[in-house]
This record gives C-alpha cells, structure tokens and sequence, in this order.
C-alpha cells in the first residue's frame, strides 16, 4: 500500500470515529469523572468511568464537542480501554502519548499499535497533538481524582 494510500486510510477512519463515535454519552452511576479542556481550540470533553473491584474499566464513555481528531480519539480511546485494568490502561496511554509526538512507543502491543497508528501521523501537526490527546488525559484525571 502506498502512503498516499495509507494516509487516506487513516483519515477515513478518523472521520469514521469522528461521525460516529463508539460509547458516546453520559454513563448512569459512572463511579469516576472527569473534565477536560483545551483552550486553545474549545474542545471539551467528559470522560465517564465505572470501575469494577477487579480494577477493571468495566464501562467507559464520554461526551464532547471538537475537532475530527479530539472525537476520533475519544471514540477509539474507550473502545481499547474498556476491559482493561487500570495498568493495562496506563501502559496503552504512554504508548499513544509517544506515537502521537512522533517518538517511539515499545510498550504497545501490535494489536493496539495497528489500531492507534492511525493517530501517528499527528505528530507532523504539533499543535494538533493535544487535541489527540485530551481524552485520553482525561481518563487519567478521572481515574486519579474523578471519583463520583
């Protein structure tokens, strides 16, 4: 596959997340929340988590309003976190925080190294870079300070 043909891809999965976002809305008895802002271009997202006594995300959802790639983001953030632990979810953040600034990520696994490459491109455009990124420091607020 070519790049050209690759970067197209990519862009359509974007917008396929970005028009039809996967756990979208606000989760009934969500046990954590959280916030979450850029100033610099308006997107806002909440992130809403019900974590189970196993520590794992057992539901996970959001709502929000931005760019293509903040909903996008969002959208594939809670379809990979949702199951994991809290550890399993700290390890596939730092990897994507790397991809995204264009820096290696060893810590992904090929599963989900496949499903975030589309993000990787991301890292040519610095200051899209945080709204990639948004939900997914969202998630870490509410896990750290969102309890319900």
């Amino acid at each position: 596959m070519t790049d050209n043909a690759l970067r197209e891809l990519y862009q359509e999965v974007i917008l396929d997340h970005s028009r039809h976002p996967r756990h979208y809305g606000a989760l009934e008895q969500a046990s954590h929340k959280a916030e979450g802002y850029n100033p610099l271009c308006g997107d806002r997202v909440t992130v809403y988590l019900k974590l189970g006594e196993d520590g794992r995300v057992a539901d996970i959802k959001f709502q929000g309003k931005g760019c293509a790639i903040s909903q996008a983001s969002a959208s594939m953030m809670t379809d990979l976190l949702k199951g994991r632990t809290r550890a399993e979810a700290e390890k596939l953040m730092e990897g994507f925080l790397h991809l995204v600034k264009g820096e290696a990520a060893p810590g992904l696994s090929d599963d989900d190294r496949e499903t975030l490459d589309v993000m990787s491109g991301i890292s040519q455009f610095p200051m899209r870079v945080k709204c990639a990124t948004l939900a997914w420091h969202t998630y870490r607020n509410a896990v750290e300070e969102g309890a319900t």
